[in-house]
């Protein structure tokens, strides 16, 4: 069976990073069978970095790719009914979640209005880690954040980023239903891995403020946690 290797839980979803929540989603949605192992460790993943599944001989990393290969492999019929502009429309949404990982993992790791809330909830929540090994991660983050870019923005700044982010997610989000219908698609799993890592987050950081204010945000995200839970 299908295995996929992501970070732990968090907050009461089943991933703390947006990315493996979304593989996480997308198969639950595609109804394809899998394991599901949390681990911290990404030494062992392509390019070092989480999510990857095993699946068989095959080792795939990279979200994205990931749902390619699942998708080619096992061809559930999440997305065959898409059109061309709605396939454009996903890599246009899909490439502005990235932009948003980055201010999100910037709120956790390196903004100090909310730093310590998230370490106290992991090691409230994952015994196994050590404050001295979490300090190690945060310096870790703090050399990606500035060769990435988002490390040169003052906390205000970066947080402005991200909720520009979300204004245009709540702009494509309708009042009723998914993103390209009354059925959700893989680029709802793909805003729910992310939109869950805040709206659940019990930290009140300002990407979390307009989440909340945002009933249909709200709304979506429930709808494919209830699905996937």
């Amino acid at each position: 069976m299908l295995t996929l290797y992501s970070y732990p839980t968090l907050f009461g979803v089943a991933d703390n990073n947006g990315y493996g929540l979304k593989v996480f989603a997308f198969l639950r949605l595609a109804g394809v069978p899998f394991r599901h192992e949390h681990i911290f460790d990404a030494s062992k993943a392509p390019r070092g970095q989480l999510p990857y599944i095993v699946d068989g001989d095959d080792t795939v990393g990279d979200s994205e790719t990931i749902l390619g290969y699942v998708t080619a492999k096992y061809r559930p019929p999440i997305d065959a009914a898409l059109t061309t502009a709605q396939r454009t429309t996903n890599l246009l949404i899909t490439r502005m979640l990235d932009d948003l990982y980055w201010v999100m993992s910037y709120s956790r790791w390196k903004d100090e209005r909310y730093w310590h809330a998230f370490r106290d909830a992991l090691l409230r929540e994952h015994p196994g880690l050590t404050e001295e090994g979490l300090t190690k991660a945060q310096a870790f983050n703090a050399q990606r954040y500035y060769y990435q870019g988002i490390g040169r923005y003052d906390p205000d700044a970066a947080m402005a980023r991200g909720l520009a982010d979300l204004g245009a997610i709540a702009a494509l989000i309708p009042p009723q239903g998914y993103v390209h219908g009354e059925t959700p698609t893989s680029i709802d799993a793909g805003i729910y891995g992310f939109i869950a890592n805040i709206y659940f987050y019990d930290i009140d950081t300002p990407l979390k403020q307009f989440v909340t204010a945002h009933g249909n945000i709200v709304r979506h995200c429930r709808a494919i946690h209830e699905a996937v839970s």
